[in-house]
């Protein structure tokens, strides 16, 4: 089918939220034959076990209804004591039938959809009252559709209505030679038997049925391409939406990290593309862990940072590559560079020793540390 505004056809199938939101509007599957099925067959059960109690019931009723004194024919208030007496014999056995046929009818729906109840389904709706949409509902595809089934199933119920009386032809008519309390029950038992086979011949349009049901309701929550596109959208945020989020985490993330950078130990740069903070707890055993790292612009606020707080920037291009693409922000640095992030970290306290006490400078050749090969980057 070709969807009127694109043009596109629905060649994708529903997705979970385009069938709930179907649901909440009260489109679920549902097959008339099957629930007509279903009450049928249990009003015919139910019938069988609760008729004889059933007729025995309103044959008192019809005995306590035309047996009455003379007496009674000019009392006022005959006529509600005596719908009062024959509702209360027959109540309790028309009840229990009518509770059954009920729980049927109930049920049914269970079988195909589930129950579910809809607000938006009871709301009225003025282009229901549209003439014209009314005529294309009855002549269209689905108009045809019910014709033909209704077809089927007169053919198909009178055709075994049909073979069932005439297997009985020769019962039947024997019942007028027999006496009227015995024929009159083998008649009911008949009827029963009758009533039963019709109804369970309606459980094979209910089998075709059920199944078209279920794929002309996928069939009409198909979508097209643009449509799932748009659903992804509404689902997890346009491409635009999602880009200025990740922009704002990455924005707080940064913020976050350079307030981390005065409280490092060491910087290392590259000495312009690449910067790494470092920052070692002499109380703990683990190693030296990056707590900032950048490049170019967010590494030139580094190393800006790091100069206003007098943290020691030192210039190790091949060491700084190697932490920037082998560790995050917040992780212990590799084992591989223990060696030379600790001759790092040793100038370092050196060079404040020496600024505080004096002597000779220290000097560290940045070119000579150890880098294993696997961690190394151009």
């Amino acid at each position: 089918m070709a969807e009127e505004n694109s043009g596109q056809e629905k060649t994708e199938q529903p997705s979970a939220k385009r069938l709930d939101d179907a649901k909440q509007k009260g489109q679920v599957p549902r097959s008339r034959e099957l629930t007509t099925v279903v009450v049928l067959i249990a009003s015919a059960v139910a019938m069988m076990f609760m008729g004889e109690r059933l007729l025995r019931s309103l044959t008192e009723v019809m005995q306590v209804s035309f047996s009455f004194s003379r007496s009674l024919i000019f009392d006022t208030g005959m006529l509600v004591n005596q719908l009062w007496l024959g509702v209360s014999i027959v109540a309790f056995d028309l009840g229990i039938f009518l509770a059954v046929t009920l729980i049927a009818a109930l049920a049914a729906p269970a079988l195909m959809g589930g129950w579910n109840f809809s607000g938006q389904a009871m709301a009225p709706k003025p282009e229901k009252l549209d003439p014209i949409k009314g005529l294309k509902r009855i002549f269209g595809p689905q108009g045809l559709i019910e014709l033909a089934k209704a077809l089927g199933k007169f053919l198909l119920v009178g055709g075994i209505a049909t073979f069932i009386l005439w297997g009985l032809r020769a019962q039947l008519l024997t019942l007028g030679k027999q006496e009227v309390n015995v024929a009159m029950t083998e008649l009911a038992s008949l009827i029963l038997w009758v009533f039963l086979l019709i109804c369970s011949s309606l459980i094979l349009i209910a089998m075709i049925d059920v199944p078209f049901q279920k794929w002309n309701h996928i069939r009409q929550l198909r979508m097209t391409k643009q449509e799932v596109k748009d659903e992804h959208k509404e689902t997890d945020g346009s491409p635009e939406v999602k880009g200025r989020i990740r922009r704002m985490q990455i924005q707080l993330s940064q913020q976050r990290m350079m307030q981390d950078v005065p409280n490092a130990d060491v910087v290392i740069t590259n000495p312009t593309h690449y910067a790494v903070a470092l920052r070692y707890d002499q109380s703990k055993n683990g190693a030296p862990v990056l707590v900032a790292k950048g490049a170019d612009l967010v590494a030139q606020q580094i190393r800006l940072i790091a100069d206003q707080h007098q943290v020691p920037v030192v210039s190790a291009p091949p060491l700084t590559r190697a932490v920037y693409y082998s560790t995050e922000i917040g992780q212990e640095i590799p084992s591989g560079l223990y060696i030379a992030v600790a001759q790092v970290l040793a100038f370092v306290f050196q060079l404040r020793r020496y600024h505080t006490r004096g002597g000779n400078k220290p000097k560290l050749d940045t070119e000579q540390l150890p880098i294993p090969d696997e961690l190394k980057r151009d």
